[in-house]
């Protein structure tokens, strides 16, 4: 971001034994995920940001204005912020229409009944459900009531959508189309947004830059580009499909505990070494032929991976690789069972941790 951010928080917050320390930056018409484990501050960086809880320590500045500072005793609330939020269960009003749901922001942003139904009306129409404008949320399908619950965040024209696990609760059909959908509104939202969300898809598909976090703290950030490429935890290389280890390099070399790993980079000093699971061939024997890092393992799991298996495998490292049915068969693959694994120079790569 080279202009000024439109967020500008340090969240320092405490709930019960929980700490959470974070920094966000978010500029103007910028979606930003936040990405993380159950667990990892997520929800309470989310309930901070909308007022719901209060800071422990740090600020929360929006468009210059400061909303949340305890050190000078400044506390904004939820009424007052200009936030909007979709809840991952949408929290739609049971007994008001979907008119009527939409049209609730701007009455409690003071205005008239009239004023705030017409723009509740053409928030309904950008979404496509003006012919729903009466039903109520029970006569909603998911989709649906999805996309009311963005229209009555957008209706205030916040300067900071929040939007929590928006499409969790939607099918696998439902949710593609949903997805798009949401994606072309994010587009055309001026203010920050920020996508609590634990679907490393809906994270590449619909934000701009990714913020990890794993025990209330920021452990990786960047494009999506970068952040799969070179993932900097066990979870976020879970997330991207990669295995994962740290060692200690020396050119090409890699040192992994006891195994020395050969990779296409060349790093000096301490390091990330990963590989995809597709990049692990199996074998029953050491095999012999091109250069390759090759080592001696125990399967301890098959389980289906798509069209192919996930086998995981003890030994030196701890990894993951994927073979197809065929192949298993072939090697009669079963917990205990002892193979070679065997990766490629050139599919192994290392970076600086």
């Amino acid at each position: 971001m080279t202009a000024a951010p439109l967020l500008d928080a340090h969240l320092i917050a405490d709930r019960g034994a929980f700490h959470l320390d974070v920094r966000l930056r978010i500029g103007a018409g910028e979606v930003v995920a936040l990405l993380g484990p159950n667990g990892a501050g997520k929800s309470t960086a989310l309930r901070v940001l909308a007022g719901l809880h209060p800071l422990t320590a740090g600020h929360l500045t929006l468009d210059g204005v400061e909303l949340d500072r305890p050190d000078q005793r400044r506390w904004t609330p939820p009424e007052r912020r200009p936030v909007g939020v979709v809840f991952q269960d949408y929290l739609l009003f049971p007994h008001l229409s979907a008119l009527d749901n939409v049209a609730f922001g701007p009455r409690r942003h003071g205005a008239d009944r009239r004023t705030a139904r017409d723009r509740a009306q053409r928030w309904l129409d950008r979404v496509g459900l003006a012919e729903l404008a009466r039903r109520r949320p029970r006569q909603l399908s998911g989709g649906q009531a999805q996309r009311v619950a963005l229209a009555r965040a957008l209706a205030v024209d916040p300067t900071l959508l929040l939007l929590d696990e928006p499409l969790a609760a939607l099918d696998a059909g439902t949710r593609l189309d949903t997805r798009a959908e949401l994606q072309r509104h994010l587009g055309e939202h001026a203010g920050a947004t920020l996508l609590v969300t634990h679907d490393p898809l809906d994270a590449l598909v619909l934000a701009d830059r990714l913020i990890i976090v794993e025990h209330g703290r920021v452990v990786q950030e960047g494009d999506g580009a970068a952040v799969t490429a070179r993932p900097r935890t066990d979870y976020v290389a879970r997330l991207v499909g990669l295995n994962l280890h740290r060692g200690r390099a020396d050119g090409h070399t890699v040192r992994v505990g006891e195994l020395t790993l050969t990779a296409a980079d060349r790093v000096v000093g301490d390091a990330f070494v990963a590989f995809a699971p597709a990049a692990v061939a199996l074998h029953p024997s050491r095999p012999d032929g091109s250069p390759r890092n090759v080592w001696p393992a125990t399967v301890v799991g098959v389980q289906r991976h798509g069209d192919n298996l996930r086998v995981q495998l003890d030994g030196p490292i701890t990894v993951a690789a994927d073979v197809t049915p065929g192949a298993a068969a072939h090697l009669r693959l079963t917990p205990g069972q002892r193979v070679w694994a065997a990766v490629k120079a050139a599919e192994t790569h290392a970076y600086p941790a």
